[in-house]
């Protein structure tokens, strides 16, 4: 049960908590006060994907948490197989911070986990019916996923899948071997020839670095030897000049004839010693690296030719020398299987009968689960319906097994309906009214949460397209549900107000720079106030005040009877 909700700088909602309570809560307000802000938020503790559009203008962060009660022991066991303990009080806190920049941080129990974690559980925690489950409802390839959560088929689907994946990959295998001779042989001759070229080249990984480097070497031979013939000739001398080295033993032994003069002369004159002994080092070295400069046109030619070769390559196969390599491991592979195909061929198709019938047994036992739980289905939705003021409605669920394997095994779902009498059934899209299907997809949610262990329930504009009898029956229905499960709901409708046990007020506020929303627990005082502007809008009148108080006089009896087992009437 979600017993605490903390939303800071979501949307137009700067901070509010909202503390709910067991039983049945509606939310009411304005349009565009910010109920749907609070199901996004709830959504965002969910794991599900959020924007950055909705962190409230102006701030940095914002921030959600949410404090779950009595969590189901299959959470439990779901919270520690994660590693995530819920302590001794078997609390849930999960915490989601989103940032302008578009990362968010997701906690529970104070612990970092990915959002995808959130996802998991949170089936666990909260089932949010909204309005686009009523718009999945009249398109029939959804139908098979409501059908298959109510036979919890999600054990054998998950055998299933990947066996139909496997299958597609073996028959494009199988077609690309089943190539007419002649494109085989020419595919072989190319690959052949392909790696032919490679394995003459004799690539060696890295190999192209060093080429390079050396025809780097080459273009500055030149200018490397008359640089180290120069600094010889400065440092060493020749027959007509004195070389640097010269100069400084002429100034050293000068300085030597005087250095027992004074302490400073001596030193100076084992200074310029030492220097003498560097510079003839460093004469030496350069002399020597003048000598070892040797510039060969042949081996320069055969550096450039095998850049070509390289380059040509790399035109061809790779964008490196490892791509190259790269190329050759798998047009090798591929020779092996072509120059094989036959056998091969047969080893897939083998292993492609062997996975259809095992992809067949499967779809069998779906198919054989969904007609069972079809029946079943069709059954407790009609019950639910009478509840609903639907009294003389027809469910048909039509599972069709095809020849040919989906997604889904066999089958095809269809939900179809008869409203009156006498009218053979037909799709829910084309006789279903907005206020029809309201009630319908009420009636599916109720049969496939009852055996579920999820604690929260939460409907968003369940209303959409109902009045009268119709809302007083959803309203009933609502009332019921919450007996065994906390459920919150959205509304516009007083109908549906009044049957709360809990009543929250969304309100929104404007000041000078920003727009503010609250969120208000009302008493029964207030409660009467909200119940006569959503029955009037803002001209509230005495008449008005004297229906809402007996629109929650009447709710107050309703749930007195549902507490003693009565029907609604």
């Amino acid at each position: 049960m979600l017993s605490l909700l903390h939303i800071e700088n979501i949307a137009i909602i700067e901070q509010a908590d909202i503390v709910l309570q067991p039983g049945f809560t509606v939310l009411t307000g304005e349009t565009g006060a910010g109920k749907s802000i609070i199901i996004d938020s709830i959504g965002a503790i969910m794991g599900q994907r959020t924007s950055r559009e909705l962190i409230r203008n102006g701030a940095k962060k914002g921030f959600v948490s949410a404090v779950f009660e009595d969590i189901p022991p299959a959470l439990q066991k779901q919270l520690e197989e994660l590693g995530l303990d819920t302590g001794d009080d078997g609390t849930v806190r999960i915490q989601r911070e989103l940032s302008a920049e578009g990362r968010s941080v997701c906690r529970i129990n104070m612990r970092p986990v990915p959002a995808s974690v959130l996802k998991t559980i949170s089936p666990y925690l909260i089932n949010i019916h909204g309005q686009h489950d009523g718009q999945k409802l009249m398109q029939e390839e959804y139908h098979i996923d409501f059908l298959d959560s109510f036979c919890e088929s999600e054990s054998l689907l998950e055998q299933f899948r990947p066996m139909y994946t496997r299958l597609h990959a073996l028959r494009s295998k199988i077609r690309e071997l089943e190539k007419s001779g002649q494109q085989r042989e020419q595919r072989i001759d190319m690959l052949r020839y392909q790696l032919d070229e490679i394995a003459v080249a004799e690539l060696q990984s890295g190999e192209e670095e060093e080429l390079t480097e050396r025809r780097q070497f080459f273009e500055n031979a030149g200018k490397l030897a008359y640089s180290l013939q120069s600094a010889t000739m400065l440092l060493s001398g020749n027959e007509d000049e004195d070389g640097a080295y010269d100069l400084l033993s002429q100034a050293a032994d000068e300085l030597s004839d005087v250095s027992t003069l004074s302490k400073e002369l001596n030193s100076l004159s084992k200074k310029a010693d030492e220097l003498r002994y560097q510079l003839d080092d460093l004469a030496a070295s350069v002399a020597m690296m003048a000598s070892d400069v040797e510039f060969s046109e042949a081996e320069r030619d055969a550096v450039e030719e095998r850049l070509d070769v390289i380059y040509r390559l790399r035109r061809k196969y790779g964008a490196t020398v490892e791509e190259v390599l790269a190329y050759s491991d798998k047009a090798s592979a591929e020779l092996e299987e072509l120059e094989n195909a036959d056998d091969r061929k047969e080893e897939l198709i083998a292993e492609y009968r062997q996975t259809l019938a095992a992809a067949r047994d499967i779809a069998g036992e779906l198919s054989r689960r969904r007609r069972e739980a079809a029946v079943e289905l069709e059954a407790k939705i009609v019950e639910q319906l009478k509840d609903l003021d639907m009294p003389k409605v027809r469910i048909s669920i039509q599972v069709s097994t095809q020849t040919k394997l989906n997604t889904h095994g066999m089958d095809e779902v269809r939900f179809l309906i008869s409203t009156n009498p006498g009218e053979p059934v037909k799709p829910l899209s084309k006789i279903a009214s907005g206020g029809e299907l309201s009630r319908i997809m009420l009636a599916i949610k109720n049969v496939l949460t009852q055996s579920e262990d999820v604690g929260t329930l939460i409907f968003d504009e369940i209303d959409t397209g109902v009045s009268g009898r119709a809302a007083q029956k959803i309203a009933w229905k609502l009332g019921e549900i919450s007996r065994s499960k906390q459920t919150l709901c959205v509304t516009h409708l007083p109908q549906l107000a009044s049957m709360g046990d809990h009543h929250l007020l969304i309100k929104k506020s404007l000041s000078e720079e920003y727009t503010y929303t609250d969120v208000f627990s009302l008493n029964e005082e207030e409660r009467v106030q909200e119940l006569a502007r959503m029955l009037s809008g803002d001209a509230i009148t005495e008449l008005s005040m004297r229906n809402a108080a007996e629109l929650l006089e009447r709710a107050a009896s309703s749930k007195k009877s549902q507490t003693s087992g009565a029907q609604p009437v």
